[in-house]
């Protein structure tokens, strides 16, 4: 059979291409057309003669470039160009973003107001008469509450039951010829962008995205309460068949920061997410819930868990395959941030800071010719592979990857510097930056046991889960990045390879670095070597 094509070999060492190109280049242009690009400070003219080379064109050996197929082959390979890594190899501790900068459109107005004598208009009328996208783009970069106020005012229309003076306490609504009964929202743009800027003052976040049913009729399903305040909705007209549901930190604990999640948070994010995979696995398999109206205590979940896996391994329990149709996947995930540009394009996808996403997925459903048709869930292709894996090399696949990770040399063979992966871990979890990397600055969390999916976590595991979670995005926001998305690997419930292990992968969305054709295929270019940038993640934790 075909090797598997991975990083890992079946000694557990990280296997990296390099290339060293150096080549010809057969000249075929006729013309030289010489002109002047601009002149150097003392009137001598800057030329355009090296574009213009005669005869044959030589490109000599300079960047090395490592390529590092993804240890999971189903996601493609990293490109690490030597000349952009090694200058941030000699300095690993100041791999980061700036922090945003301030701005505000009402002190500059005010400061040329103030300067040329001009008399003062409401700042309302002032961008009232900018363009659209410069509208959006203040939305989106300003750091001043009185430019943010002003540009809600325009976006929609609010209550004051107070008097204008004093914060909304709701935004207006009106009917539609049917009856229907929606916001009077003038720029649904203008908006969203408002509504995920951090600098909002929280009486007009409140109102226009978090309270309970400002974003639509979703039902609120359930609730953490314990030193948090979750709200759990679901969404049954959803992008993701059969609906899927949202753990939304409350209007009383805004969370606009990933330094802002304190672990209760994320405890009670994750609780309403293992909850409800186990509620409706219980229900599948017919085993009685310990209750309903409340959440589950912790203890009560672990009971319940314990008692669907005895259910699954019975032979008398009620099969999965007895539901129409039935769930065997569960799929979890994070946009965290939010990103717009005035070009009208989204750059990140997420309609409250702090929620995460999770559904249930079927083994099958029928086709447009009534047979089965299998449905994709991304674990699957772990589940694929480290089978493929393991035909080839007579090796656990992530026993070899967690031995590499561990024994991991530098991609560049620099004997001096940094050489681990390993970012945060515990006896439970590891957090690493990935040997190729899918994004520049990527992190995995990852099992150190086999655990295939969360029906075969237990407490410890989720609370250590948990917790990697929390550290890996305050981590990459401490570095600068504004937007994430992660994403959840898991195994099938039915599955009969139990020694695939549960992986999160963290992909942020770096300023410079738009998915474009490398990225459509596969190929994803990095200019930091994965162990400089483990170091950079070490010492945030380490301050």
């Amino acid at each position: 059979m075909k090797t598997p094509r991975t990083c890992v070999s079946s000694q557990g060492e990280f296997v990296v291409g390099i290339h060293e190109p150096k080549f010809s280049v057969d000249n075929f242009r006729q013309k030289t057309i010489k002109d002047v690009l601009g002149r150097l400070p003392d009137g001598r003219p800057v030329e355009n003669l090296t574009n213009y080379p005669q005869g044959q064109v030589r490109a000599e050996a300079t960047d090395r470039i490592y390529e590092i197929a993804n240890a999971f082959p189903f996601r493609g390979s990293t490109f690490i160009n030597s000349a952009w890594a090694d200058r941030k190899a000699e300095r690993p501790d100041t791999i980061g973003l700036p922090t945003r900068p301030d701005c505000s459109f009402t002190a500059c107005i005010e400061q040329w107001q103030k300067e040329k004598g001009v008399p003062k208009d409401p700042m309302n009328q002032m961008l009232e008469r900018l363009p659209r996208p410069l509208k959006l783009a203040l939305a989106q970069a300003s750091t001043d509450p009185a430019d943010l106020c002003a540009l809600a005012d325009l976006a929609c229309d609010f209550v004051y039951d107070n008097g204008k003076g004093h914060p909304p306490t709701g935004v207006a609504f009106k009917k539609n010829d049917q009856g229907r009964t929606f916001p009077i929202i003038h720029d649904h743009d203008l908006y969203d962008v408002l509504g995920n800027n951090p600098a909002l003052p929280d009486a007009y976040k409140e109102v226009m995205v978090l309270k309970p049913g400002i974003q639509g009729n979703s039902p609120i399903v359930g609730e953490s309460l314990d030193d948090t305040h979750v709200f759990e909705y679901m969404r049954a007209n959803s992008y993701i068949p059969w609906g899927h549901y949202a753990g939304n930190m409350a209007n009383d604990q805004i969370r606009y920061r990933a330094n802002d999640l304190t672990p209760s948070d994320m405890t009670g994010i994750r609780h309403l997410y293992y909850q409800r995979i186990y509620v409706r696995l219980a229900r599948m398999l017919g085993v009685t819930l310990p209750a309903t109206g409340r959440s589950l205590a912790a203890d009560e979940l672990e009971a319940l868990r314990m008692e669907i896996t005895k259910a699954l391994a019975s032979k008398d329990h009620k099969p999965l395959d007895n539901d129409s149709p039935f769930f065997t996947g569960a799929l979890w995930g994070w946009n965290f941030g939010f990103g717009f540009a005035q070009s009208g394009h989204r750059l990140h996808a997420s309609h409250q800071m702090i929620h995460q996403q999770n559904a249930m997925i079927p083994e099958s459903v029928l086709d447009n010719h009534g047979n089965p048709y299998p449905c994709f869930a991304c674990g699957d292709l772990v589940a694929d592979f480290i089978q493929d894996y393991k035909a080839a090399h007579n090796t656990d696949f992530f026993t070899a990857f967690i031995k590499a990770i561990e024994n991991n040399q530098r991609t560049d063979m620099n004997p001096d510097g940094p050489n681990a992966l390993v970012v945060w871990e515990n006896e439970k979890v590891m957090l690493f930056a990935p040997k190729a990397q899918v994004s520049e600055w990527e992190l995995m969390l990852m099992t150190k046991a086999p655990c295939p999916h969360v029906l075969y976590a237990d407490t410890a595991t989720r609370n250590a889960l948990d917790t990697g979670l929390r550290i890996a995005i305050q981590t990459l926001e401490t570095l600068g990045a504004q937007m994430v998305t992660s994403v959840e690997f898991s195994g099938r419930f039915n599955s009969p390879v139990t020694e695939q292990h549960l992986v999160y992968s963290f992909i942020p969305r770096l300023p410079y670095a738009p998915g474009t054709f490398s990225e459509a295929q596969m190929r994803f270019i990095c200019g930091c070597y994965p162990e400089d940038f483990s170091f950079a993640c070490r010492k945030v934790l380490s301050s």
